[in-house]
């Protein structure tokens, strides 16, 4: 990726082999020995305090880039101003875009100015200089998305930052893309807010230069300790803090766009709108103060009237918890929100919902309320970035599922959505071998925008 040193393939047409499914709970070659779980790596920031670090963008609307950054200093009040200047051109920046910062506290923690600039509007499929802050700070690029097919999004879900973590970055990095999906589950920082900053110096390689569209997962949802008891609030009365705390100052995205309530969920269009995103909140229960799913259904459901599919041929939904799986980690913890909006994706006819928190891969056929069915969604887990904790190495051989199930395995690895025309995508899955990412899974897909609705 850009500034990363290596150089990126080009995005055209490869030639794949059907691999066929294997019998039993696991599609892994005889041959293939899966190497144990690796270590957290370190990211230190080696640079002055004021230098930008971890940046990362994403998609705001039709033609504009949000770009955040942190700056390491003591006070808020005194850091570098929260500007970016950018052009087409190395070195000359023929326009500049004005934002905001913040900082966030943590029991004893607090983090750096998280700085927030839009910069816009933009040409498509262009590649863009930038740099943040004022100076003469270190140059990067970006490529904006395309406006019209063919797109290619990676997506991928419970990444931590491991040796294995690594290894899917870089493989990620081999061939170039347009936008990254992440299904929750960023830096497992679990309370520990420093790793929230080397999580985000290990991935600006690749999110400052591509747009990384993520949602939140469980490991998002951190314990905070209470705070201090507030005057006048009465004896014993404590505010708590979001639970979001983190995750919402450092990874912003298009939530007032979309027309979301909340930062925990979303939408976002690409390929000039031929292909709508929609990112969903697992736990934004946490947030709803007790109204459950109701809020997000709600919105949900406006969203999704107001596509038209024959101008988006493709709908694509993204979750952290999997409404369907034959692993046996973390059975039914999607149930809940499956039975509450199912029905909407199915109706509206979306053509793949993707997941992860399950550390696996695994592809079902398309399915709607627990049976085959040819007009609902295809779904798939792919929680294997590289997490922490290691693999879900259960796969219940007789699930009551596992005849809907086409391919699992129990490795780390990458997806790649490659949406070729109004009526073509191609889904690949790549699988961490030791030095090189092998193609495990291909399937391609017909879009349902011309399917009929019961």
């Amino acid at each position: 990726m850009a500034n990363s040193g290596k150089k990126l393939m080009d995005g055209g047409g490869v030639a794949f082999q059907t691999l066929p499914r294997a019998a039993g709970d696991d599609n892994a070659d005889d041959d293939y020995v899966r190497p144990p779980p690796r270590p957290l790596v370190s990211t230190v920031h080696d640079k002055p305090a004021t230098h930008p670090q971890q940046v990362h963008i994403s998609v705001v609307g039709a033609n504009r880039m949000r770009i955040c950054w942190v700056t390491d200093d003591d006070d808020g009040r005194s850091s570098p101003p929260s500007v970016v200047e950018y052009g087409t051109s190395p070195g000359e920046y023929t326009a500049s875009a004005t934002g905001d910062h913040a900082t966030y506290s943590y029991s004893d923690y607090k983090s750096g100015a998280i700085h927030h600039v839009t910069i816009g509007p933009l040409e498509p499929a262009t590649t863009y200089y930038y740099r943040c802050g004022a100076g003469e700070e270190e140059e990067l690029s970006l490529r904006t998305p395309p406006a019209k097919l063919p797109v290619e999004f990676v997506v991928i879900g419970d990444v931590g930052q491991t040796e294995w973590t690594a290894a899917t970055l870089s493989h990620i990095g081999e061939k170039d893309y347009d936008v990254a999906l992440v299904a929750g589950d960023l830096s497992y920082a679990d309370g520990k807010q420093p790793l929230w900053d080397s999580f985000g110096r290990l991935v600006q390689p690749l999110a400052s230069a591509r747009p990384w569209m993520v949602t939140e997962g469980n490991h998002e949802k951190e314990k905070t300790p209470p705070p201090p008891p507030v005057a006048g609030a009465g004896a014993g009365v404590r505010l708590s803090p979001s639970r979001f705390a983190a995750y919402n100052a450092r990874w912003r995205m298009p939530r007032e766009e979309s027309g979301s309530p909340s930062s925990l969920y979303y939408s976002f269009d690409a390929a000039g709108g031929a292909a709508h995103v929609v990112m969903l909140g697992s736990y934004a229960y946490v947030e709803e103060r007790g109204e459950g799913t109701a809020e997000q259904r709600a919105w949900l459901e406006r969203d999704l009237a107001g596509v038209d599919r024959r101008r988006t041929p493709w709908v694509v939904a993204v979750a952290h918890g999997p409404w369907y799986s034959t692993n046996g980690a973390h059975q039914g913890e999607g149930e809940r929100m499956r039975r509450a909006m199912e029905p909407l994706l199915y109706d509206a006819r979306v053509d793949v919902v993707f997941s992860a928190h399950v550390h696996a891969y695994e592809r079902f056929t398309r399915i709607y309320d627990n049976e085959a069915n040819s007009q609902g969604p295809m779904y798939i887990t792919i929680g294997d970035a590289g997490n922490v904790d290691g693999h879900s190495d259960k796969f219940i051989e007789d699930h009551e599922l596992a005849h809907l199930s086409e391919f699992r395995e129990m490795s780390f690895g990458h997806g790649r959505l490659r949406i070729v025309s109004e009526t073509k995508a191609i889904w690949t899955w790549h699988r961490n071998d030791d030095q090189h990412a092998t193609v495990r899974d291909v399937v391609v897909l017909e879009s349902m925008a011309g399917a009929k609705t019961n």
